[in-house]
């Protein structure tokens, strides 16, 4: 290999081969093709783009009775196959042309798929008494004929367990792996009988307080529920800062649900921390909340950012600094509509997982890092 005496040239040559890595990264990943669903492309191109490969070819369209058709447009006999496709948008036709996609690459004679589901779905339906909490934060809605109270129906509730069905359909499909990220309940794991690497965000949210909240060591980490105590913890210790929770109590049967704040924020910047948040109520009333205790700011920061229904209308009349999502779920309309929203880039731990899983390496790095 030549030598570059001029330091300049040498520098130009080194950048040139960090922005443009495809011949590098393809030769030592031979035998491994990425395709793209339609959920969420951008990110499965930000995914080849880091690895420096092309994305794969792939049709998708739908017949006059809307039924899902999907062609792969390339050989993938042998080959190393990753489907990217999150749980976001037109949930049930997603979950659909994921499966429909899988069956195809291995009846197609791929080696191993794996599906990169960075939203997963159906994931907060994951155990039989979930229904029936509470129908609003839940996001559940009850047709006019529906004549059953809430309440009533939180007993009488014959929920499915429906993350466990979607783990069966992608197992029966042909999926021989799994790659996801904060998945709502750590639980869904064992729903599988084949591997499954459930990345976090945590690292990129450390990085992100650090870059941008200039008070963060004055800063305290909150969990806008009971069940969050262990993530907040977790990014808590690991910023040496101290953490609450706010706890939804309700007295008496029929009743609304009131917040009880467990932790001192006064005088301190709040950092709501959640793995998502869907039409947002709990959150906004979690701000307003902390102000009243007497925060100077709050911010709030979720893995999937779902906005659905009022979600968007509630954070810009919330009191938030800012909200921050990650792109596992597309962001761009929802950061047009919300100046308020941000959004952290996830693709480089996605695709690194991709590399460390086709070249037979481990993923635990990423637990704890972002790579570069």
């Amino acid at each position: 290999m030549p030598v570059v005496s001029d330091p300049v040239r040498a520098r130009s040559l080194i950048r040139a081969k960090l922005e443009k890595p495809s011949t590098f990264l393809r030769s030592r990943m031979p035998n491994i093709k990425v395709f793209s669903g339609t959920s969420h492309p951008d990110l499965a191109q930000r995914i080849v783009d880091r690895l420096g490969i092309d994305l794969g070819k792939v049709v998708t369209k739908k017949f006059s009775n809307l039924e899902t058709c999907v062609e792969i447009g390339e050989s993938v006999r042998g080959e190393d196959v990753y489907i990217v496709q999150s749980g976001s948008g037109e949930v049930n036709d997603n979950l659909m042309e994921l499966l429909i996609m899988i069956n195809a690459c291995k009846i197609a004679s791929a080696s191993r798929v794996t599906a990169v589901i960075p939203c997963f779905p159906y994931a907060r339906q994951d155990k039989k008494d979930k229904a029936g909490g509470d129908g609003d934060a839940n996001g559940l809605e009850f047709p006019a004929s529906f004549k059953m109270k809430v309440n009533e129906w939180k007993f009488r509730s014959r929920a499915p367990i429906s993350a466990k069905l979607v783990a069966n359909m992608l197992s029966v499909a042909g999926a021989d792996h799994i790659i996801t990220m904060d998945l709502h309940a750590s639980q869904i794991q064992g729903f599988f009988d084949i591997p499954v690497d459930n990345l976090y965000a945590e690292p990129a949210v450390l990085k992100w307080i650090k870059e941008n909240i200039i008070e963060w060591r004055n800063s305290i980490i909150v969990s806008p529920d009971a069940g969050g105590a262990k993530r907040v913890t977790s990014i808590a210790d690991r910023l040496n800062v101290e953490f609450a929770l706010i706890h939804k109590e309700r007295k008496k049967a029929n009743e609304v649900a009131s917040m009880v704040l467990v932790g001192d924020v006064k005088d301190r910047v709040a950092i709501l921390v959640d793995d998502m948040a869907d039409t947002c109520g709990t959150i906004c009333h979690a701000a307003e909340k902390l102000l009243e205790a007497g925060a100077t700011k709050v911010y709030a920061i979720l893995t999937h950012g779902i906005f659905s229904g009022p979600a968007i209308s509630r954070i810009n009349n919330a009191c938030f600094e800012a909200v921050v999502v990650t792109n596992t779920i597309p962001q761009e309309q929802h950061m047009k509509d919300c100046p308020r929203i941000q959004c952290i880039d996830v693709s480089m731990m996605f695709a690194e997982a991709v590399r460390r899983t086709h070249n037979g390496e481990s993923v635990s790095y990423l637990f704890s890092n972002v790579p570069y």
